[in-house]
């Protein structure tokens, strides 16, 4: 005999394996099957390129509705609105007597006439002479707006038959005429000139002993004119 024993055929190795490859050969059948028929249609290099630019230009857009929606609103400039000067805001105190309905100290605004005193007061009486007063002249403060009386008409006659002269009542340096400043004894028309301009240089007259600052009248003739003027 043979020292070596004879062998039978050969086992088979792997048996077990085969068989699952086997049936593991109709699954992938199936899956490849399955993945064919959802295959993405193909697109040529210009529609990707196209579909990459809208993808951007729309990202690129959401992003600035988003920066739009949430960036800080701007801030309204302030606008400070500068009213007038503060001289606008004074306030005039002024002495209203005479022919007026209600005499008395009167608070009014910057810049007021001499109507608007009278009106404050009530108005003239209907012994109030309007012509011997200049409405249109501005206020002061301090200053004394006195509305003269209708001379009677005996009583004009006998001043005009009088040496002392024509003026018939107290003359208002600051609504005067020249015709009226002329009337005054000793004014004359140069002179009557020079008081109107001195009014209008330096602004209403406040005491009758401003007279003496106008050229032409001196201390004489300042007190000549004191019992026949008030401002």
């Amino acid at each position: 005999m043979s020292p070596f024993r004879s062998q039978g055929p050969p086992t088979r190795r792997g048996g077990k394996d085969a068989g699952s490859r086997r049936d593991a050969r109709p699954v992938a059948e199936a899956l490849r099957r399955e993945t064919g028929s959802l295959q993405l249609p193909e697109i040529s290099r210009q529609q990707a390129i196209v579909l990459c630019m809208l993808v951007l230009v729309g990202l690129v857009g959401a992003g600035k509705l988003l920066g739009t929606r949430h960036a800080p609103a701007p801030k309204r400039a302030q606008i400070k609105l500068v009213g007038a000067s503060g001289g606008s805001h004074a306030r005039l105190l002024v002495d209203v007597s005479g022919a007026v309905r209600r005499p008395g100290v009167y608070e009014l605004p910057a810049g007021s006439r001499i109507n608007d005193a009278i009106l404050k007061a009530g108005g003239e009486t209907k012994k109030a002479d309007p012509t011997l007063v200049n409405r249109a002249a501005p206020l002061t403060d301090g200053q004394q707006v006195l509305v003269p009386e209708k001379v009677p008409a005996a009583s004009a006659a006998a001043t005009a038959a009088s040496p002392a002269g024509a003026a018939t009542a107290p003359v208002h340096l600051n609504s005067a005429t020249i015709e009226q400043l002329d009337a005054l004894p000793g004014v004359g028309p140069a002179t009557a000139q020079r008081i109107l301009d001195y009014r209008t240089v330096n602004g209403p007259f406040k005491t009758v002993d401003e007279l003496d600052s106008v050229s032409g009248i001196g201390p004489a003739k300042l007190a000549e004119l004191r019992d026949l003027v008030v401002p």
